[in-house]
């Protein structure tokens, strides 16, 4: 069995707010204790800034402010998921995780759409997951990572390789 096998159905879920969320492990790189952020003038403010992980620049994006959600103090709790999606390294700060969950195929509804009057977190929502009683909404990195991210990581990509060729 393949290291995919395993992960195929697995998501890391964390709360935001009163509700869960997961995002599939194959995105999810590591999970890091809250650390300090330099900030990055006139970016969105979602946007907290960049991070030093062993040498590798990361941008971090607060996810309740991503879903418009009044931002709260940060906590012992806190930590930072860092993803990876196609190119693109992002840390996302989220309140707490809560667990990896197994969510078979058979078990993940389609989004639901509310109309033209839907809300901030169900743009970034792939599919709804049934964990037995419990709903977790299984959120899509490609809608979670905005333009302006994919931009930074673009840009800090290319500074890095730059380094690189400097040595």
């Amino acid at each position: 069995m393949s290291e995919f096998d395993t992960q195929k159905d697995k998501y890391v879920t964390f709360q935001s707010g009163s509700e869960y969320f997961g995002l599939k492990i194959e995105y999810v790189n590591e999970i890091i204790v809250f650390q300090e952020i330099t900030e990055i003038p006139e970016s969105p403010e979602y946007v907290k800034g960049l991070i030093n992980l062993r040498g590798k620049i990361i941008p971090v994006v607060d996810v309740r402010l991503r879903f418009h959600q009044e931002p709260i103090p940060y906590t012992d709790r806190t930590c930072i998921i860092v993803i990876r999606y196609e190119q693109m390294v992002v840390g996302l700060i989220v309140e707490k995780i809560a667990e990896v969950v197994e969510i078979p195929a058979e078990n993940i509804l389609p989004s639901p759409s509310i109309g033209k009057n839907d809300n901030a977190k169900s743009r970034f929502v792939s599919g709804i997951g049934k964990v037995g009683n419990d709903v977790k909404l299984l959120l899509d990195p490609a809608k979670l990572l905005g333009d302006e991210e994919a931009a930074l990581v673009g840009y800090l990509n290319n500074e890095d390789e730059s380094e690189e060729g400097e040595e």
